[in-house]
């Protein structure tokens, strides 16, 4: 029987520096993807996929961003049973360290020009640390902040590591506007590539920092002293919750998803359709950055009063009301526009974003907590890999019809609120052994 364990909740960790180091984690992860997600859109095909040309380039450049998500359940599997057999806070220390190095060699890779299909291979080799790295941060961050939270205020704790995505998008983003605007094409493509990826190395000095200075959660050390832990979580994971493994991808679906069609493909489509110019695009990205570390927060709070699974649907089926219209209007190709729908298109699936974490936390106990979240969690991280190699193809058989996008955005908005629909109804109490 499941057992709850309120008696083990001290910790010397404030509850704002464990927010500061989830934050910041999951900042630093964040911004390395982005990093690699607007390279993508623009860089790496020519310069390590040339041979394909461009249609080809960028194909395989978008499949560049599916591998990383690909291999990301490996990493909640490994993460996930170490998470959940030797503690959250040593776990994360691993997952962030191997993160920020994988992202600052990216930067040191030779482009086919000068090493032919070489730099191509060893690109594709660090996007398969990325992957396993990122698979198993975003679950342990997210625990590191509900697990020592105070119990009113864990849906608020559990939105702080969301910030993490729009603070590495912001992050990203502006630097890659600084950098072409200051650069010429040419100095960007022969070197100014590189340093968004090499600020990676100082950044990761700062996230170990901060959780090298936390303690281990209380709902962690109740599981080791009740010696609850299994001997392979996955294993218990599946025997013991199936339907809220699956329950838990259905509702990760549009958070990530919706990231990747936003900040990747629309970027993409909107420079090579649409007639918009590099800088409109990551201006727009980066003000709907910044709308949603209003938002986030916000929603977070209001998932503390409704609960966090009616929060992620409500923001799913606003996201499926909007999803056509949003694109149908973006054809008009004014930078209003195009900002009106970065912030419109952002914040309803923010809302999912920002109360997912709590949702998932809720579904499942303590013992196997850490693998059943980064399991299902890099699950649905896989399939929105995928989102724009499959958006491009749609659009490709479409001619390009303006509601291609809106299609995958549909489908991912109603698996996302049928999925929290049913998770409302089976909430294990936070500190549940």
């Amino acid at each position: 029987m499941p057992t709850t364990s309120p008696t083990v909740q001290t910790t010397n960790t404030t509850p704002r520096r464990v927010a500061w180091a989830s934050l910041v984690g999951t900042s630093l992860e964040s911004y390395d993807f982005y990093v690699f997600a607007y390279f993508s859109a623009f860089f790496v095909g020519p310069l390590f996929f040339e041979p394909l040309g461009p249609v080809g380039g960028t194909l395989a450049a978008f499949l560049g961003i599916a591998v990383g998500f690909v291999v990301r359940p490996l990493g909640a599997i490994v993460f996930g049973h170490l998470g959940d057999r030797i503690g959250r806070r040593t776990t994360l220390l691993w997952t962030i360290a191997i993160m920020g190095v994988a992202t600052g060699l990216i930067g040191l890779l030779p482009p086919y020009a000068v090493a032919g299909w070489l730099g191509a291979i060893l690109l594709i080799v660090l996007r398969l640390v990325q992957g396993l790295s990122l698979g198993g941060e975003w679950g342990g961050a997210v625990l590191l902040a509900t697990e020592h939270a105070d119990p009113k205020r864990r849906a608020l704790a559990a939105a702080f590591p969301q910030l993490g995505s729009p603070i590495g998008s912001i992050l990203a983003a502006a630097l890659f506007l600084v950098m072409t605007t200051a650069l010429t094409p040419e100095a960007m493509v022969e070197w100014g590539w590189r340093i968004p990826f090499l600020t990676a190395i100082p950044l990761l000095v700062v996230s170990l920092y901060l959780r090298w200075s936390i303690d281990e959660t209380p709902v962690f050390k109740a599981v080791a002293s009740a010696q609850a832990r299994p001997r392979v979580p996955l294993v218990a994971a599946f025997a013991k919750a199936p339907v809220g493994l699956l329950i838990a991808v259905g509702g990760a679906l549009l958070g990530i998803g919706s990231y990747s069609l936003m900040n990747t493909y629309t970027v993409n489509y909107g420079v090579t359709t649409l007639g918009f110019s590099y800088q409109q695009l990551l201006i727009a990205t980066t003000i709907g950055g910044l709308l949603q570390l209003v938002t986030i927060p916000l929603f977070g709070w209001w998932a503390t009063r409704i609960g966090a699974a009616r929060v992620v649907a409500i923001g799913a089926v606003g996201t499926l009301l909007i999803a056509f219209p949003m694109y149908y209007l973006l054809q008009f190709a004014t930078f209003e526009i195009l900002v009106a729908t970065m912030i419109v298109g952002g914040i309803l699936p923010t809302m999912s974003w920002a109360a997912l974490g709590a949702m998932l936390a809720d579904l499942f106990p303590g013992r196997f907590r850490y693998t059943a979240i980064s399991v299902s969690y890099s699950v649905a991280a896989v399939i929105s890999g995928f989102v724009p190699a499959l958006t491009l193809l749609l659009g490709q058989s479409s001619d390009f019809a303006w509601w291609h996008p809106g299609i995958v955005l549909g489908v991912m908005s109603v698996l996302t609120a049928v999925a929290a629909v049913v998770a409302a109804r089976r909430v294990h109490p936070i500190d549940e052994v």
